[in-house]
């Protein structure tokens, strides 16, 4: 069974159209394009599952760079999703800009001596 990426599709494109593409090359168990969740348009890729991995391989070689709507289609095998932290927490960030000019931070100020 093979995981399969579809990049650059056109954003027209449907899950049953890209079920039916790689259909032409063997048996797909599933084919889903990814939808943007705020605006519900394609994000133009998707994957496809194949259970075959020589129908996959075959489907690779005959669509990478087979052009749709004047797109030219990427397509490889999916590489797993690589665990990486969502979010830096780890100081750094926005805060200071150390010593590019101007007066930021430094000693200590008494501000009761404003009032």
């Amino acid at each position: 069974m093979m995981n399969i990426y579809a990049g650059n599709l056109p954003y027209s494109l449907k899950d049953q159209d890209l079920q039916a593409l790689f259909a032409e090359h063997g048996d797909v168990e599933k084919a889903t394009i990814l939808i943007d969740r705020e605006t519900g348009r394609s994000r133009g890729f998707g994957f496809v599952v194949m259970p075959d991995d020589g129908q996959a391989l075959s489907a690779i070689e005959a669509l990478n760079g087979h052009e749709i709507d004047g797109r030219a289609l990427r397509i490889n095998e999916a590489k797993p999703k690589e665990d990486k932290p969502r979010f830096e927490r780890s100081g750094g960030g926005r805060s200071g800009g150390g010593g590019r000019g101007g007066q930021r931070g430094g000693g200590r100020r008494n501000y009761n001596d404003d009032y």
